[in-house]
């Protein structure tokens, strides 16, 4: 009967793990969770991104990227496709939510159970070999009663990582984007100045001619030399500015090498003719930010937590401990074993830690937890609310150079060039009409550049990625401009 025992002594802790479930397919198939990622990128951003997981993943992914932009001046769209494609912090957001998928599956996984084995005696004279051997299996019950819990808190880290690094994929687009149209509106800055610096020349030449003719006194020829100066100090500097532009547009898009030998265009596109309202914006914001999602699992997580929390509050680890001990005896010349089981639990007596301290920190994470949801609600409603405020604004100011102020400047240069050639405005003054008239052009130039911004912060605060997030869905595309660009 002794013997009849040992298989349920070493059995238990084996039944303890089998009856764990079979571990779900979503965590152990190849890119776990980039499936979901991809299926809520593209409908808000119309563009693909992919995950390189091998070698030649990436080099297939290099050579699409390298068509797209080797010595080609790329639009917008172009510039969010390449970064999605190929910038490198986004592909480790990727793998980090594999890495929370492979927490996810160990935690579904039975711990495995601990085998002990001992010798004791070696080399008993009387006995030959050994005197005895102790066997001993050790499962911990906790493990298996709290596997469905621990998972489950897995689970949701896990679509807590697909939603963040859904967010990252926006937040890089939109960044990209905007990186886009800063690049090109710099270009275009640095084209109206360059103009303007070719007018101011020729009136800082003409006033060192009059000068020596003695038709200007110095301050006059002071006057233009000095506003000479400035403007090439402001050429100088909006050059540089594009240069710093077009470079922030090169990291975002993962380029290096051969890859940075491509272009923007010289100019923005011109304004649309008219942008609508968005209907229910904070209704739209609320269903769709990514961040507000993250929030949500992030309570969901922290409310599970604080059941496993409870569920141990007393006991923090029970282990179940079976075995033998067989031990070997000489008695009448004769060699007999005899074998003994042994059953043992272990789990620590809460005489001083009695769990109190743990509940309360479960129940402030909660807590902490649900404020910062209801924080994000509140500021996704405002920031919808001020980004299609800011919109409208922006297009109404960027209209208003473009309609009023560049054409007026028009009519007084144009004006100005028929009262010179019937002799009555003198060359100085045309010259002040023609600079005038390219500065109101460099005004509308970036009131169009903060329109098409103010555009791709109206979706990111739609889908999510603003200040760091999101990207253009519902705005006017962004074509290259015109030239050959920069």
């Amino acid at each position: 009967m002794r013997v009849s025992k040992f298989p349920l002594v070493f059995g238990f802790p084996l039944i303890l793990g089998a009856c764990a479930a079979a571990v779900p397919g979503i965590y152990t198939e190849p890119k776990a969770g980039f499936a979901n990622i991809s299926s809520q990128v593209t409908p808000a951003i119309g563009k693909r991104t992919a995950f390189a997981e091998t070698q030649a993943e990436n080099e297939a992914l290099k050579k699409q990227v390298h068509a797209m932009v080797h010595r080609k001046t790329i639009s917008a769209d172009t510039a969010v496709q390449v970064a999605l494609l190929n910038n490198k912090g986004l592909q480790a957001s990727y793998a980090n939510v594999g890495l929370s998928a492979a927490e996810a599956w160990q935690q579904s996984t039975p711990e495995n159970p601990i085998v002990a084995i001992g010798i004791l005696g070696i080399g008993a004279p009387e006995l030959g070999a050994y005197r005895a051997i102790e066997g001993l299996i050790r499962s911990n019950v906790l493990d298996a009663t709290t596997r469905k819990q621990r998972t489950a808190i897995a689970d949701a880290n896990f679509r807590q990582a697909q939603l963040s690094a859904v967010n990252d994929t926006l937040a890089l687009a939109n960044q990209t984007r905007k990186a886009w149209v800063d690049a090109v509106a710099a270009f275009e800055a640095v084209s109206y100045l360059r103009r303007a610096k070719a007018t101011s020349d020729a009136g800082s030449e003409l006033a060192m001619r009059l000068g020596e003719t003695g038709a200007l006194n110095k301050a006059g020829q002071a006057r233009e030399q000095a506003f000479n100066a400035e403007l090439a100090g402001q050429l100088a500097q909006a050059r540089l500015n594009a240069t710093r532009s077009k470079e922030q547009l090169t990291r975002l898009m993962g380029l290096w090498g051969t890859e940075v030998d491509y272009y923007v265009p010289d100019a923005l596109p011109a304004l649309p003719r008219s942008v609508g309202r968005v209907t229910d914006i904070e209704a739209k914001a609320l269903r769709n930010r990514v961040d507000l999602r993250v929030a949500k699992l992030g309570l969901e997580a922290q409310a599970k937590a604080f059941g496993l929390t409870d569920q141990t509050r007393i006991i923090s680890d029970l282990e179940f401990i079976a075995g033998f001990e067989a031990e070997r005896e000489v008695e009448d010349g004769e060699t007999e074993t005899v074998t003994t089981p042994q059953v043992e639990v272990e789990f620590a007596i809460p005489i001083y830690d009695t769990g109190k301290a743990r509940m309360r920190k479960a129940e402030l994470s909660y807590l902490q937890a649900a404020n910062v949801l209801a924080e994000r609600a509140v500021n996704v409603r405002s920031e919808a609310r001020g980004a299609e405020a800011s919109y409208h604004a922006a297009y109404k100011i960027a209209r208003h150079y473009r309609d009023v102020l560049v054409p007026l400047r028009t009519t007084v240069e144009e004006e100005g060039l028929l009262s010179y050639n019937g002799m009555i405005t003198n060359t100085f003054e045309l010259l002040t009409d023609v600079r005038e008239k390219l500065g109101a052009s460099l005004e509308a130039a970036n009131a169009k550049r903060e329109f098409y911004m103010a555009q791709a912060d109206l979706t990111a605060a739609i889908y999510g990625g603003g200040d760091g997030g999101g990207a253009g869905g519902e705005g006017a595309t962004l074509a290259a401009g015109g030239g050959a660009g920069h």
